[in-house]
Formats: C-alpha cells, sequence, structure tokens
C-alpha cells in the first residue's frame, strides 16, 4: 500500500501499513481503538485497530509506563495514541507488536461499552447502529462496501461511461408500483383541497412529487446524448415489508446504453458482474477470508467459481418448460405467464444450468412498460441474470425506442401519456435503439460476503419503524 501522505501530515502511521510493515521502525505512531486489553504480571497488551484493515496492532504496555493504572482502567473501546517501536513479535500469528513508549488516552472506553464481548448477534449490533462499525464483522462489510462502490466507478470509467446524477425527489414512478415515500411541504393536518382530493398546485413542486425508486427514466435521456451512461444512486421504495431482503433505502447501479439491443444489454451485464466479482477476489482477501471463515462456509469458492463461469442464456418459455418437466415440487406453481420465484431462479442455476443464466423475453404483461416489446406481441426484450444459491442479481431490458409502440403500452398499463411528454421526446427526435439494467448495490452485497440480511450491509438500514440514526 502506498504511503497515505495526509496520514503522515497528522503523525500517524495506519494500522494497514504497520502489520504489513518490511522491517523494524522505531519511533512511530498509531491512533486507534482498543478492541481487547489484557493484563499480565507486569505488563498489559492491548489489541488496537483503526478500520484500516481487519487485522489489528497488538500493543505492548509495560508497567513502567507513566499512568499504566489508568490506561489499563480506559478499557475496551478507548481510543489511544500510540508512540513506541514496531518490532518482531514472539507471538504466534501476528509479525510484529509494537512497544508503547508513550500512550496517551484520547477517549475513554470502560465497563458499560456495548462490545465487550467478541462476538454478538447481528440483531443486537443494528440496535446500536452508531457504533457497530468497530466490529470484526462490519469493519469487513463496510470496508468491502467501500471497495467495491469504487470498482463500480472505475469499470464504468475504463469503459468510457459517463456518470450521471440522477434526480431523488421526482414526479415520476418508474416502476409503477406506487410505492413511493411522498415529498411535500403541505400543512399535513389541514392540505389545501379541491374538488376530488388535495390541491398538489399549492405544493412546493405545484404537483406530486416523492422519492424516485429508480433513475432510469433520466438516465435514458442522457443516454441519447451521450450514448454510455451509468447512476449510481440511492433509491427509495416505500413498501412495508420486514424481511430479509427489503430495506426502504438502498443503492442502485444502472447504467445505460445506446445503440444497443438485449444482446449487447446482456454482455455488458455479464462482464460488470464478473469484474465486480473479480475485483472482490484480489483486492479484498482478508475480509473476505473472514467472512468464508465465518458467515459462509465455501463463499470464496462460490465467487471464484461466479468469476470464470460461462454463463448461459435461456429465454423465459425455456426456463418454464424445463421447470414444468423437473418433476420437482414447488411452493408456488410454474404457470406460463407468472413471474419466476426465488426457488424457480435458484433450482435453474443450481439443476438445471449449473452457473449463472440470463432468462429472456419475459411475458409483456409481467414486465415494465418501457420494455421493448417483441415481435410476437407477447413479450418484451428483457432479461433477468440468475446466480446460483440467490437467484435474480441483476434485471434488465431493451427499452422501447418506437413512439406509437411505447404510447401504447402506456395506455395498456393505465399510464397517461402526457405525464411522461418528456420522455417520449426522446423518442420522437433521434430515437435510437437503446437498453439498461440495474444491480441492487447491497443484494449484490449480500452475495459478495455471504451476509444473510440486507440490512447488514447498507451502514444505517432504513425500515419500516426504524429510521433512527
Amino acid at each position: 500500500m502506498p504511503n497515505d501522505n495526509s496520514n503522515l501530515r497528522r503523525g500517524r502511521v495506519p494500522v494497514r501499513e504497520a502489520v504489513a510493515a518490511a522491517e523494524p521502525s522505531a519511533g512511530i505512531c498509531v491512533k486507534g481503538w482498543v478492541r481487547t486489553l489484557r493484563r499480565g504480571k507486569g505488563v498489559a497488551f492491548a489489541a488496537l485497530n483503526d478500520g484500516s484493515c481487519f487485522a489489528s496492532l497488538q500493543v505492548v504496555l509495560d508497567a513502567g509506563l507513566p499512568g499504566f493504572e489508568e490506561l489499563c482502567r480506559a478499557g475496551t473501546g478507548a481510543c489511544l495514541s500510540v508512540t513506541g517501536d514496531l518490532v518482531e513479535s514472539p507471538a504466534s500469528g501476528q509479525s510484529w507488536e509494537l512497544q508503547a513508549k508513550e500512550v496517551k488516552v484520547l477517549g475513554e472506553g470502560g465497563g458499560d461499552y456495548p462490545l465487550q464481548k467478541k462476538r454478538h448477534g447481528f440483531e443486537y449490533l443494528r440496535s446500536i447502529a452508531h457504533l457497530r462499525p468497530r466490529s470484526n464483522t462490519f469493519g469487513a462489510v463496510f470496508r468491502v462496501r467501500s471497495a467495491l462502490a469504487y470498482a463500480v466507478h472505475r469499470f464504468f470509467r475504463e469503459r468510457g461511461f459517463l456518470h450521471v446524477h440522477t434526480p431523488i425527489v421526482t414526479a415520476n414512478d418508474c416502476e409503477g408500483a406506487g410505492e413511493m415515500f411522498r415529498v411535500t411541504t403541505l400543512d399535513p393536518v389541514r392540505p389545501p383541497m379541491v374538488e376530488g382530493g388535495v390541491d398538489w398546485t399549492r405544493d412546493f413542486f405545484g404537483e406530486r412529487t416523492g422519492l424516485t425508486v429508480s433513475g432510469q427514466l433520466q438516465g435514458e435521456l442522457f443516454a441519447t446524448a451521450f450514448s454510455d451512461i451509468y447512476t449510481f444512486g440511492p433509491t427509495f421504495r416505500a413498501e412495508n415489508s420486514n424481511t430479509s431482503r427489503h430495506v426502504a433505502e438502498f443503492w442502485m447501479i444502472e447504467p445505460e446504453i445506446a445503440f444497443a439491443d438485449l444482446a449487447d444489454d446482456c454482455r455488458l451485464a455479464e462482464e460488470f458482474l464478473r469484474y465486480l466479482v473479480s475485483y472482490a477476489l484480489e483486492e479484498c482477501g482478508d475480509d473476505l477470508a473472514f467472512f468464508n471463515d465465518r458467515i459462509e462456509k465455501g463463499l470464496l469458492d462460490k465467487l471464484e467459481r461466479l468469476a470464470g463461469a460461462t454463463f448461459e442464456t435461456m429465454t423465459y418459455t425455456e426456463a418454464v418448460t424445463a421447470l414444468q418437466k423437473s418433476g420437482q415440487s414447488f411452493e408456488y406453481p410454474v404457470e406460463w405467464g407468472a413471474d419466476l420465484q426465488s426457488e424457480h431462479e435458484r433450482y435453474l442455476t443450481e439443476k438445471v444450468i449449473g452457473g449463472p443464466v440470463f432468462v429472456t423475453d419475459y411475458p409483456a404483461a409481467i414486465k415494465a412498460f418501457y420494455m421493448r416489446l417483441n415481435d410476437d406481441g407477447k413479450t418484451v426484450a428483457a432479461t433477468d441474470l440468475l446466480v446460483p444459491r440467490v437467484g435474480e442479481i441483476i434485471g434488465g431490458s431493451q427499452r422501447e425506442e418506437r413512439l406509437d409502440v411505447l404510447q401504447a403500452r402506456m395506455k395498456g398499463c393505465g399510464i397517461a401519456p402526457e405525464s411522461l411528454d418528456w420522455y417520449l421526446d426522446i423518442r420522437r427526435w433521434g430515437s435510437c435503439p437503446h437498453a439498461g439494467f440495474g444491480l441492487g448495490f447491497e443484494r449484490f452485497l449480500m452475495y459478495v460476503t455471504g451476509m444473510e440480511n440486507i440490512r447488514d450491509v447498507i451502514p444505517f438500514p432504513r425500515t419500516p419503524g426504524h429510521a433512527r440514526f
């Protein structure tokens, strides 16, 4: 790792550099939080971690240090600044330790520090979301999250994509599910009324607005000007669900590519997913090793298989036929025209294909209005990328670029075309074939880390009844 000049200016060596040092070093300064503190005869040992890596640095505190007793009482959770000599450690499992010469207590811990035990249940840690980043598990989760967020931008930057910041406040429901959080400045007790309901023309924006569920529609506008673009931002769903796969606020990655059909879309999705998984394996080794050991046995093998896998393709009709002929008993019946459930998706990837698969050409009736209608008039050029053990991880489509067809689809879905006149304009002037997909960042992180609850891969989960931190 290169030296962090900002840390050097602050007179601090990150723990990641100290534990990976090539040779002993005298008079270095390390700052961090005490993970554990144990006392022996005439000596104490503190495990100091600053979040820069999974490992902690053992600090040896000799009883002759000024304020030794006060240091020991500072306890687990205390924040210390330690200056001393980095020397080879006689203990197994670590190469170096810091022989403390001077220690300053920047912030005390104490016996009531909530993270006293080495291991806590995830449900308990969610109740102290402001402190859980200091635990081993969540330190690893958020380092991986940060690394992969960088990898997302690097992937698209290397391929000449434009990064677009799409609106968080919008008047349009991209998915049409009616699960938007309302944004308003009107008096909630006595809003202005007109015949038929609330007078939204007197609201801040002059119409009904909400928090976005997707940046796709606005992304399409930019794709018809810059060819290849992507968005990576927060999205919101006011869905009253308390499952392990739902939060009200999450992050979406949504590329849009002009002059592209569904096959191009699938190729980009495969390349993107393979890139992110390979990046995690190359750059997050220590953290992934922890997940492999403590969270999901076989995680590393799973990721390595995906990185090198062949991505197959089958139509929705072929998938339904394979499921119906399987002889497998499913909780949800398999019928043409019904959406595939997680159990169906997993069976396809784990039993039928034995790896990742793109399922394409879904019935138009179960997909969004903006997906391109196929020549059969019954299906649309949509795709879901399914992976073993999870099911759907990416969803995308070729977009409907024909004005008349799109208008008819909107009317058939109960959407007034005039409500999206700006969206239709890019079909009126300079329309072109284009496509895109969405990857939910948190669900992808669950796959990479093995964490089973989406609330444990986002810093501050927003769920029904919970927005405290």
